[in-house]
Protein backbone atom coordinates (compact mmCIF):
# COMPACT_ATOMS: atom_id res chain seq x y z
CA UNK A 1 0.00 0.00 0.00
CA UNK A 2 3.08 2.23 0.41
CA UNK A 3 4.66 1.55 -2.26
CA UNK A 4 1.44 2.33 -4.34
CA UNK A 5 0.59 5.63 -2.49
CA UNK A 6 4.14 6.37 -3.22
CA UNK A 7 3.10 5.89 -7.07
CA UNK A 8 0.19 7.55 -7.41
CA UNK A 9 1.90 10.87 -5.45
CA UNK A 10 5.19 10.80 -7.33
CA UNK A 11 6.29 13.99 -8.90
CA UNK A 12 8.24 14.75 -12.06
CA UNK A 13 12.24 14.02 -11.41
CA UNK A 14 13.64 17.44 -11.84
CA UNK A 15 16.44 17.44 -14.36
CA UNK A 16 19.55 19.44 -14.20
CA UNK A 17 19.66 22.82 -15.95
CA UNK A 18 21.43 22.99 -18.97
CA UNK A 19 24.94 24.49 -18.69
CA UNK A 20 26.21 26.29 -22.10
CA UNK A 21 29.77 27.08 -22.70
CA UNK A 22 30.23 30.96 -22.24
CA UNK A 23 31.33 32.63 -25.76
CA UNK A 24 34.10 33.75 -25.41
CA UNK A 25 35.04 36.61 -28.58
CA UNK A 26 38.90 36.49 -29.09
CA UNK A 27 40.25 39.63 -30.51
CA UNK A 28 42.55 39.71 -33.52
CA UNK A 29 46.20 39.21 -33.06
CA UNK A 30 48.45 41.16 -35.92
CA UNK A 31 51.33 39.64 -37.19
CA UNK A 32 52.33 42.51 -38.51
CA UNK A 33 52.20 44.78 -35.36
CA UNK A 34 54.02 41.83 -33.77
CA UNK A 35 56.75 42.27 -36.75
CA UNK A 36 56.69 46.00 -36.20
CA UNK A 37 57.66 45.13 -32.25
CA UNK A 38 60.50 43.08 -33.25
CA UNK A 39 61.78 45.16 -35.69
CA UNK A 40 61.58 48.12 -32.83
CA UNK A 41 63.86 46.07 -31.11
CA UNK A 42 66.06 44.79 -33.46
CA UNK A 43 66.56 48.07 -34.41
CA UNK A 44 68.49 49.43 -31.32
CA UNK A 45 71.39 47.18 -32.27
CA UNK A 46 72.58 44.07 -30.06
CA UNK A 47 70.77 44.50 -26.53
CA UNK A 48 73.87 43.06 -24.70
CA UNK A 49 73.46 44.09 -20.99
CA UNK A 50 75.88 47.09 -20.31
CA UNK A 51 75.58 48.15 -23.93
CA UNK A 52 73.94 51.76 -25.16
CA UNK A 53 71.39 49.79 -27.00
CA UNK A 54 70.70 47.42 -23.89
CA UNK A 55 69.62 50.31 -21.84
CA UNK A 56 67.80 52.27 -24.46
CA UNK A 57 65.84 48.94 -25.62
CA UNK A 58 64.64 48.30 -21.79
CA UNK A 59 63.43 52.16 -21.81
CA UNK A 60 61.23 51.92 -24.41
CA UNK A 61 59.71 48.37 -23.57
CA UNK A 62 58.85 49.84 -20.55
CA UNK A 63 57.31 52.84 -22.17
CA UNK A 64 55.84 51.03 -24.51
CA UNK A 65 53.78 48.53 -21.78
CA UNK A 66 53.34 51.96 -19.86
CA UNK A 67 50.79 52.66 -22.26
CA UNK A 68 48.99 49.17 -22.61
CA UNK A 69 49.00 47.58 -18.90
CA UNK A 70 47.81 47.95 -15.68
CA UNK A 71 50.77 48.28 -14.07
CA UNK A 72 54.43 47.77 -15.02
CA UNK A 73 57.30 46.63 -12.52
CA UNK A 74 60.87 46.62 -13.50
CA UNK A 75 62.55 44.84 -11.13
CA UNK A 76 66.51 46.08 -11.08
CA UNK A 77 68.88 43.23 -10.17
CA UNK A 78 72.37 42.12 -10.02
CA UNK A 79 74.36 38.83 -11.06
CA UNK A 80 77.45 37.12 -11.53
CA UNK A 81 78.02 36.39 -14.84
CA UNK A 82 79.98 33.27 -16.42
CA UNK A 83 83.57 35.10 -15.86
CA UNK A 84 82.79 36.42 -12.21
CA UNK A 85 81.49 39.63 -13.27
CA UNK A 86 78.53 41.30 -11.22
CA UNK A 87 76.34 42.86 -13.74
CA UNK A 88 73.03 45.05 -13.88
CA UNK A 89 70.03 43.22 -14.89
CA UNK A 90 66.52 44.90 -15.68
CA UNK A 91 63.45 42.16 -15.72
CA UNK A 92 60.04 44.01 -16.97
CA UNK A 93 57.03 42.68 -16.30
CA UNK A 94 53.29 44.19 -17.36
CA UNK A 95 50.29 42.91 -15.48
CA UNK A 96 46.80 42.93 -16.56
CA UNK A 97 44.15 42.39 -13.60
CA UNK A 98 46.69 42.99 -11.37
CA UNK A 99 44.38 42.32 -8.21
CA UNK A 100 43.20 38.27 -9.55
CA UNK A 101 43.99 35.62 -7.86
CA UNK A 102 44.01 32.91 -10.94
CA UNK A 103 47.14 34.62 -12.80
CA UNK A 104 48.66 33.15 -16.16
CA UNK A 105 52.17 34.17 -17.28
CA UNK A 106 53.43 34.34 -20.45
CA UNK A 107 57.38 35.15 -20.55
CA UNK A 108 60.62 35.86 -23.13
CA UNK A 109 63.92 37.30 -22.73
CA UNK A 110 64.40 40.53 -24.02
CA UNK A 111 68.40 40.80 -23.94
CA UNK A 112 71.11 39.09 -26.72
CA UNK A 113 73.65 37.41 -26.93
CA UNK A 114 77.03 39.40 -26.72
CA UNK A 115 78.79 36.05 -28.85
CA UNK A 116 77.81 34.59 -32.28
CA UNK A 117 79.59 31.81 -31.18
CA UNK A 118 77.63 29.06 -33.17
CA UNK A 119 78.50 31.00 -35.93
CA UNK A 120 80.20 28.80 -38.78
CA UNK A 121 82.66 31.19 -39.22
CA UNK A 122 85.16 31.50 -35.77
CA UNK A 123 85.84 35.13 -36.69
CA UNK A 124 82.41 35.88 -35.88
CA UNK A 125 82.76 34.18 -32.52
CA UNK A 126 83.15 37.55 -29.98
CA UNK A 127 80.57 39.70 -32.32
CA UNK A 128 77.53 40.29 -30.58
CA UNK A 129 74.06 38.80 -32.20
CA UNK A 130 70.59 40.63 -33.11
CA UNK A 131 68.79 38.49 -31.26
CA UNK A 132 66.16 38.84 -33.90
CA UNK A 133 64.40 35.15 -33.45
CA UNK A 134 66.44 34.50 -29.94
CA UNK A 135 64.41 36.88 -27.42
CA UNK A 136 62.84 39.35 -29.88
CA UNK A 137 60.36 37.20 -31.30
CA UNK A 138 58.91 36.22 -28.72
CA UNK A 139 59.02 39.50 -26.87
CA UNK A 140 57.04 41.36 -30.02
CA UNK A 141 54.27 38.79 -29.69
CA UNK A 142 53.95 39.68 -26.21
CA UNK A 143 53.97 43.62 -27.00
CA UNK A 144 51.34 42.44 -29.62
CA UNK A 145 48.93 40.79 -26.69
CA UNK A 146 49.29 43.77 -24.44
CA UNK A 147 48.46 46.22 -27.26
CA UNK A 148 45.33 43.94 -27.83
CA UNK A 149 44.56 43.32 -24.09
CA UNK A 150 44.71 47.40 -24.15
CA UNK A 151 41.28 47.64 -25.70
CA UNK A 152 40.14 43.82 -25.42
CA UNK A 153 39.77 43.33 -21.62
CA UNK A 154 40.32 39.84 -20.26
CA UNK A 155 38.02 38.32 -17.61
CA UNK A 156 38.57 40.59 -14.95
CA UNK A 157 38.97 36.96 -13.07
CA UNK A 158 41.79 36.23 -14.56
CA UNK A 159 45.67 38.17 -14.38
CA UNK A 160 47.86 38.29 -17.24
CA UNK A 161 51.69 38.74 -16.27
CA UNK A 162 53.89 39.57 -19.53
CA UNK A 163 57.64 38.76 -18.53
CA UNK A 164 60.54 40.21 -20.07
CA UNK A 165 63.34 38.33 -18.95
CA UNK A 166 66.41 39.79 -18.96
CA UNK A 167 70.48 38.07 -18.72
CA UNK A 168 68.77 34.85 -19.82
CA UNK A 169 71.31 34.79 -23.04
CA UNK A 170 74.84 35.97 -21.09
CA UNK A 171 76.16 32.17 -20.30
CA UNK A 172 79.43 30.18 -21.34
CA UNK A 173 80.89 30.59 -24.29
CA UNK A 174 81.36 27.76 -26.19
CA UNK A 175 85.14 28.72 -26.33
CA UNK A 176 85.67 27.71 -22.95
CA UNK A 177 86.85 24.27 -22.03
CA UNK A 178 83.57 21.78 -21.31
CA UNK A 179 84.67 21.10 -17.71
CA UNK A 180 84.56 24.93 -17.11
CA UNK A 181 80.99 25.94 -18.35
CA UNK A 182 78.12 26.42 -16.26
CA UNK A 183 74.97 25.56 -16.91
CA UNK A 184 73.77 28.26 -14.28
CA UNK A 185 75.15 31.08 -16.14
CA UNK A 186 72.40 31.10 -18.32
CA UNK A 187 68.86 33.24 -17.63
CA UNK A 188 70.24 34.62 -15.05
CA UNK A 189 67.00 37.30 -14.85
CA UNK A 190 64.49 34.34 -14.47
CA UNK A 191 66.58 32.73 -11.71
CA UNK A 192 66.42 36.05 -10.05
CA UNK A 193 62.31 36.91 -10.89
CA UNK A 194 61.87 33.06 -9.58
CA UNK A 195 63.41 33.47 -6.29
CA UNK A 196 62.38 36.85 -5.72
CA UNK A 197 59.38 37.57 -7.51
CA UNK A 198 58.28 41.44 -8.76
CA UNK A 199 54.98 40.80 -6.04
CA UNK A 200 55.38 38.90 -2.34
CA UNK A 201 53.95 35.61 -2.40
CA UNK A 202 53.30 36.05 -6.04
CA UNK A 203 51.64 32.45 -7.38
CA UNK A 204 50.60 31.43 -10.62
CA UNK A 205 48.27 28.86 -12.02
CA UNK A 206 51.22 28.52 -15.33
CA UNK A 207 53.26 29.91 -17.36
CA UNK A 208 53.97 29.73 -21.14
CA UNK A 209 57.72 30.39 -22.00
CA UNK A 210 58.21 31.71 -25.77
CA UNK A 211 61.73 30.86 -27.28
CA UNK A 212 62.60 31.16 -30.88
CA UNK A 213 59.29 31.74 -32.18
CA UNK A 214 59.44 33.60 -35.15
CA UNK A 215 61.46 31.59 -38.15
CA UNK A 216 60.04 30.34 -41.04
CA UNK A 217 58.60 26.55 -41.22
CA UNK A 218 59.20 26.38 -37.28
CA UNK A 219 58.85 22.64 -35.96
CA UNK A 220 57.86 23.15 -31.86
CA UNK A 221 57.84 19.86 -30.56
CA UNK A 222 56.73 19.07 -26.99
CA UNK A 223 59.64 20.24 -24.74
CA UNK A 224 61.00 17.20 -22.96
CA UNK A 225 61.10 19.30 -19.65
CA UNK A 226 57.88 20.63 -20.15
CA UNK A 227 56.44 17.06 -20.88
CA UNK A 228 58.02 16.47 -17.35
CA UNK A 229 57.07 18.73 -15.23
CA UNK A 230 53.81 20.61 -16.64
CA UNK A 231 52.24 17.72 -18.77
CA UNK A 232 48.44 19.38 -18.60
CA UNK A 233 49.48 22.83 -19.37
CA UNK A 234 51.65 21.32 -22.51
CA UNK A 235 48.09 19.34 -23.76
CA UNK A 236 46.31 22.31 -23.22
CA UNK A 237 48.30 24.60 -25.68
CA UNK A 238 48.85 21.95 -27.93
CA UNK A 239 45.08 20.86 -27.95
CA UNK A 240 44.09 24.47 -28.84
CA UNK A 241 47.17 24.90 -31.96
CA UNK A 242 45.64 21.75 -32.89
CA UNK A 243 41.97 22.59 -33.31
CA UNK A 244 43.74 25.66 -35.10
CA UNK A 245 44.77 23.70 -37.27
CA UNK A 246 48.67 24.41 -36.63
CA UNK A 247 49.34 20.56 -35.76
CA UNK A 248 52.16 20.80 -38.85
CA UNK A 249 54.14 22.99 -36.46
CA UNK A 250 53.31 22.29 -32.96
CA UNK A 251 54.12 18.59 -33.48
CA UNK A 252 52.69 15.90 -30.85
CA UNK A 253 56.03 14.41 -30.72
CA UNK A 254 58.16 14.48 -27.68
CA UNK A 255 61.42 17.18 -27.89
CA UNK A 256 65.02 17.63 -26.39
CA UNK A 257 65.14 18.49 -23.02
CA UNK A 258 66.35 22.29 -22.77
CA UNK A 259 68.19 24.51 -20.37
CA UNK A 260 65.62 27.79 -20.14
CA UNK A 261 64.20 29.99 -18.22
CA UNK A 262 61.16 27.88 -17.63
CA UNK A 263 63.34 25.42 -15.59
CA UNK A 264 63.99 28.14 -12.89
CA UNK A 265 60.20 29.22 -12.83
CA UNK A 266 59.32 25.02 -12.34
CA UNK A 267 61.99 24.37 -9.72
CA UNK A 268 62.40 27.66 -7.57
CA UNK A 269 58.84 29.12 -7.96
CA UNK A 270 56.80 26.00 -8.37
CA UNK A 271 55.01 27.32 -11.25
CA UNK A 272 54.15 24.58 -13.61
CA UNK A 273 55.74 26.09 -17.44
CA UNK A 274 56.80 24.78 -20.61
CA UNK A 275 58.45 25.99 -23.23
CA UNK A 276 57.27 26.71 -26.72
CA UNK A 277 60.67 26.68 -28.55
CA UNK A 278 61.79 25.86 -32.25
CA UNK A 279 63.59 22.16 -32.20
CA UNK A 280 64.69 20.88 -35.62
CA UNK A 281 65.19 17.90 -34.84
CA UNK A 282 67.71 17.15 -37.03
CA UNK A 283 70.71 14.55 -36.11
CA UNK A 284 73.45 15.92 -38.75
CA UNK A 285 73.01 19.44 -37.24
CA UNK A 286 75.82 20.51 -34.45
CA UNK A 287 72.67 22.54 -32.54
CA UNK A 288 68.86 21.14 -32.00
CA UNK A 289 67.88 24.87 -32.85
CA UNK A 290 66.82 26.74 -35.69
CA UNK A 291 69.71 26.85 -38.12
CA UNK A 292 71.13 30.54 -37.07
CA UNK A 293 71.14 30.21 -33.19
CA UNK A 294 74.17 32.40 -32.06
CA UNK A 295 75.10 33.48 -35.34
CA UNK A 296 75.28 37.03 -36.70
CA UNK A 297 72.51 36.30 -39.11
CA UNK A 298 70.05 35.55 -36.47
CA UNK A 299 68.78 38.64 -37.82
CA UNK A 300 65.22 40.14 -39.33
CA UNK A 301 65.77 38.61 -42.40
CA UNK A 302 65.10 35.32 -40.98
CA UNK A 303 61.67 36.23 -39.36
CA UNK A 304 58.48 35.27 -40.29
CA UNK A 305 55.29 37.22 -40.34
CA UNK A 306 53.40 34.13 -40.65
CA UNK A 307 54.92 32.23 -38.11
CA UNK A 308 54.40 35.30 -35.84
CA UNK A 309 50.47 35.54 -36.46
CA UNK A 310 50.46 31.48 -35.82
CA UNK A 311 52.20 31.87 -32.36
CA UNK A 312 49.89 35.23 -31.46
CA UNK A 313 46.55 33.58 -32.61
CA UNK A 314 47.60 30.41 -29.96
CA UNK A 315 48.32 32.27 -27.03
CA UNK A 316 45.45 34.45 -27.58
CA UNK A 317 43.37 31.53 -27.75
CA UNK A 318 44.40 30.11 -24.88
CA UNK A 319 44.59 32.70 -22.28
CA UNK A 320 41.18 34.66 -23.53
CA UNK A 321 39.34 30.90 -22.61
CA UNK A 322 41.12 30.42 -19.64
Amino acid sequence: MAFVSCENNKKPTPTAPKTTKKTVVVPAFSGDSAYYFVKAQCDFGPRVPGSMAHQQCAEWITNTLNGYADTVFVQDFKARVYDSRVMNGKNIIAAFNPDAKKRIIVAAHWDSRPYADNDPDEANWKKPIDGANDGASGCGIMMEMARVMKTHSIDENIGIDLIFFDLEDYGSPKWMDVSERDDLSWGLGSQYWSKKPHVSNYSAYYGILLDMVGASNPRFPKEYYSQGNSAWVLNKVWRTAREMGYDEYFVNELGDPINDDHIYMIHYAGIPTIDIIDLVGDPDRTSCFFPYWHTINDNLQHIDKNTLQMVGNVMMEVVYNE
